[in-house]
């Protein structure tokens, strides 16, 4: 296909409307506009890690604000004609009109969704206010800031007894807090096993003291002096774009893709947490730049079937122009 084609094409529509602008989001769009792509990236400024003061596990970015990873990410982006739009993606269309709240409406050839998920905390007083600081979720992103301290894990989920039993190697001083989780006889003894204490009781609040987390209070009364505590959130994806769509889930409610991030939706790329809620930062964006060049392939293989398809028919169009040209031809042959 031409330039000048191409130009007419794009005039109207994107190549790519990629909503969300985290790790995910911001690395395929930079693949993309490498690519030549016409992007659209869509973003309502509320991203999950928003709390934590720094990231870490990211090479050559470990320790830096999430805040100006995605500013440098927005700024090398922008290099590369990505246009930034500020805003709520409502609804998708089939065919992938997307409606953003307000009224706009952008066409697109593919989308790629990287709405990651939100954390439900438990109602415990304490909890929402210190997430992120010093109540926190994910060892390998926060543990080594606060090993060799007394940490406490309260039992919110089925998965809180494996935390406990993964955060002893970052302290030998760990208390699972089961709350109203009912503990099974081998969980105790796993927890037994690898010195992790078990405190019963009904956690009444977190102590929070001059602006840090002090200890667990029990509904009776007695405070267990802690420095940090760990939880287990529910997480749930922000997939509604997805499923309003048709995408498949798999057994555990989460949208389906392969390795690239393709849904069951024809044009339609899944990445990040929305899909995979375990991803780091930093896979988070790899998933991003896997997706945009699966995404550039899938687009590359219809621009070459549109164009062999204008092919064929201008050589055909051209056998029919050209073959009374050779008939008088071979007239004024034989004639003379």
């Amino acid at each position: 296909m031409s330039d000048t084609k191409n130009a007419a094409m794009n005039d109207s529509v994107y190549d790519v409307v990629v909503v969300g602008a985290g790790a995910a989001g911001l690395s395929a769009a930079l693949v993309l506009g490498r690519a030549r792509r016409r992007v659209a990236v869509v973003d309502a400024g509320t991203p999950r890690n928003a709390p934590a003061a720094h990231m870490h596990g990211f090479l050559s970015r470990d320790g830096m604000p999430p805040a100006a990873l995605l500013e440098i990410g927005r700024a090398e982006v922008a290099e590369y004609g990505v246009e930034l739009i500020e805003g709520r993606v409502d609804q998708i269309d089939p065919g992938f009109l997307v409606h953003l709240a307000g009224g706009q409406a952008l066409r697109a050839r593919r989308v790629l969704v990287a709405t990651g998920l939100r954390d439900e905390l438990p109602e415990i007083p304490g909890v929402r206010e210190r997430w992120g600081r010093d109540l926190l979720h994910c060892p390998y992103c926060h543990g080594y800031e606060v090993h060799s301290e007394p940490i406490g894990v309260l039992g919110t989920h089925p998965g809180s007894v494996s935390q406990a039993l993964l955060l002893q190697k970052w302290s030998a001083d760990i208390v699972f807090f089961p709350n109203s989780l009912n503990l099974t006889a081998d969980e105790r003894e796993r927890l037994a096993a690898r010195g992790v204490r078990v405190i019963e009781g009904v956690i009444k609040r977190l102590v929070v003291d001059k602006d840090r987390l002090r200890g667990v209070e029990l509904a009776k009364g007695s405070v267990v002096p802690r420095s940090a505590v760990f939880i287990f959130p529910r997480m749930l994806p922000h997939d509604a774009l997805l499923t309003g769509l048709g995408c498949e889930r798999n057994e555990n409610g989460w949208v389906t893709t392969d390795p690239s991030g393709r849904t069951s939706v024809s044009g339609l790329w899944a990445v990040g947490n929305v899909a995979d809620p375990r991803a780091q930062v930093i896979a988070a964006a790899g998933m991003g730049s896997v997706a945009a060049i699966a995404i550039d392939h899938d687009l590359v293989d219809e621009e070459v079937t549109r164009d062999v398809e204008d092919y064929r028919t201008a050589e055909a169009e051209s056998t029919v122009f050209l073959r009374p040209i050779a008939h008088a031809v071979s007239l004024e042959g034989h004639r003379a």
